[in-house]
C-alpha cells in the first residue's frame, strides 16, 4: 500500500452491533490492562490538566518524574496563577517546549479570575483558555468530570485510521477531520451506559500507546482486532501514512564562559519565541535561522573577550541540531550593561534559575572540568 494512490479518508460508521461490541470489548480490556499511572488515580481536573500539558511532546517516563514535583510546588490552580514566571519555567526546565508552561500559567490566571480557580466544566469555556485546544479540553472534561466530550490525539487518530480504514497522512487536515467525526460518533452520540466517557477516551489512547503502535502493531494482542477494517485488509501497519521527514536545521553557536569570584556570567533570553525568558551563557549564533537572537549584544558583547576554546557541545531543540563551541572569556565590568537580564551567578544560584537545556549541559561540563583542571588559568574578570 506504500506506493498506492492516496485515497481521501472518510469515516463510515459500522453497524450498531459493531459499535456496541467495540465499546464493550475495549473498555473491558482497559480495566484489565491499563498502566498504573499516577494521574489516573485522581479526579482533580488541575492535576489531570498538568499531566496532559506535560505529556504533549514528552515521554511518559519523563513526566512521571516531573509531574509530582510540579504539583508539590504549585498544588492548586491559584498557586500556579500567583507564582512568578521564573519559578514556573524553572520547575518546567528540562521538559522542553516552554510555551506549554507559559500557556499553563496564563490559563491558570484566567481560571482564577473568571472561574473561581476551578477548571470550567463547559467545553466552550475550556476552549477559551490560553493554550487549550480541543484535545486538551476533551481530555480534562471527560477524565475529570466524566463528560461525553471527544478527544483525538496521535494515538486515537492512528486507532481510528485503522479501525475504519481511513487512508490519510498522519496529522493531516483531511484525516484529522474524519478522526474527529469518528470520535464524536463514538462518545457524544452513544449512551454512557455502554462505556463511561472517562474510561472510553483513556482506553482509546491506551490502545494506541500499548498495542496499536505506529510501527509493527500488535494485532494479535488487540482486544478489538476482529472489528478492525485495516487488519482485515492486511494494511494495518501502513496506516496512517507517515509524513515525509524533513532534514534538521543546523545551528552553530559560540558560547562564552566568563567567571568572576566563583560566579558565572549569564543572560536571560527575550520573552518571546523558543525558550523565551530562560537563562543561558552569553551566546552568539554564527550560523542558523535566528534561534538565538542577540538581543543583549549592546550590554554584553563589548565587555567580553574570548581567550581560548574549552570544549564543543551538541544539543537538539525541536527540529534544530545545534553545535556549540564553548570559549573561556574575560569580562570588563566597566563595559558591561547592568540590566535585569544579565548578571553573575554562583553555581548553586545558577542551578536554581530557569536554565535552557543547553545551558544546563554547559554548566555541568564546566563544573566537571573545573574540578579536574584550571580551565581559566586563574579566574577571569577580576
Amino acid at each position: 500500500m506504500t506506493d498506492a494512490v492516496l485515497i481521501a479518508p472518510r469515516f463510515e460508521a459500522p453497524d450498531e452491533g459493531t459499535l456496541v461490541a467495540l465499546r464493550r470489548d475495549l473498555t473491558a480490556w482497559f480495566q484489565r490492562e491499563q498502566r498504573d499511572l499516577p494521574w489516573r488515580r485522581t479526579r482533580d481536573p488541575y492535576a489531570i490538566w498538568v499531566s496532559e500539558a506535560m505529556l504533549q511532546q514528552t515521554r511518559v517516563e519523563t513526566v512521571l518524574d516531573y509531574w509530582p514535583r510540579f504539583l508539590e510546588r504549585f498544588p492548586t490552580i491559584r498557586a500556579l496563577a500567583e507564582a512568578s514566571e521564573d519559578a514556573v519555567l524553572e520547575a518546567w526546565s528540562g521538559l522542553g517546549y516552554y510555551r506549554r508552561a507559559r500557556s499553563l500559567q496564563a490559563a491558570a490566571r484566567v481560571i482564577t479570575d473568571r472561574h473561581g480557580a476551578e477548571f470550567p466544566r463547559d467545553l466552550d469555556d475550556a476552549l477559551a483558555l490560553p493554550g487549550i485546544g480541543p484535545y486538551t479540553a476533551g481530555a480534562v472534561l471527560s477524565i475529570a468530570y466524566d463528560l461525553p466530550v471527544p478527544i483525538v490525539d496521535g494515538n486515537v487518530e492512528r486507532v481510528f485510521s485503522r479501525w475504519f480504514l481511513m487512508d490519510g497522512v498522519r496529522t493531516s487536515g483531511p484525516l484529522l477531520r474524519e478522526a474527529w467525526k469518528a470520535a464524536r460518533a463514538m462518545v457524544v452520540e452513544r449512551p454512557a451506559s455502554e462505556a463511561a466517557p472517562r474510561e472510553w477516551n483513556q482506553a482509546l489512547m491506551e490502545l494506541g500507546a500499548l498495542v496499536c503502535k505506529p510501527t509493527s502493531p500488535a494485532c494479535g494482542a488487540c482486544p478489538v482486532s476482529e472489528h478492525c477494517r485495516a487488519r482485515a485488509a492486511g494494511v494495518a501497519a501502513d496506516l496512517p501514512r507517515a509524513r515525509p521527514k524533513k532534514a534538521p536545521i543546523e545551528v552553530t553557536l559560540e558560547i562564552y564562559a566568563a567567571r568572576r569570584d566563583g560566579a558565572w556570567l549569564l543572560e536571560r533570553r527575550g520573552p518571546d519565541g523558543l525558550m523565551g525568558g530562560m537563562w543561558q551563557f552569553p551566546t552568539v549564533e554564527v550560523e542558523g535561522p535566528g534561534l538565538f537572537p542577540d538581543h543583549l549584544a549592546s550590554e554584553i558583547e563589548p565587555a567580553l573577550e574570548a581567550s581560548h576554546d574549552l570544549f564543543s557541545i551538541s544539543h537538539g531543540i525541536t527540529k534544530h541540531r545545534i553545535k556549540g563551541r564553548v570559549r573561556a572569556a574575560t569580562c570588563s565590568e566597566s563595559k558591561m550593561g547592568h540590566g535585569p537580564d544579565v548578571g553573575w551567578f554562583p553555581d548553586e544560584a545558577a542551578e536554581g534559575l530557569a536554565l535552557t537545556g543547553m545551558a544546563k549541559k554547559v554548566l555541568a561540563r564546566l563544573r566537571r572540568d573545573a574540578s579536574q583542571t584550571d580551565l581559566f588559568g586563574g579566574e577571569s574578570g577580576r
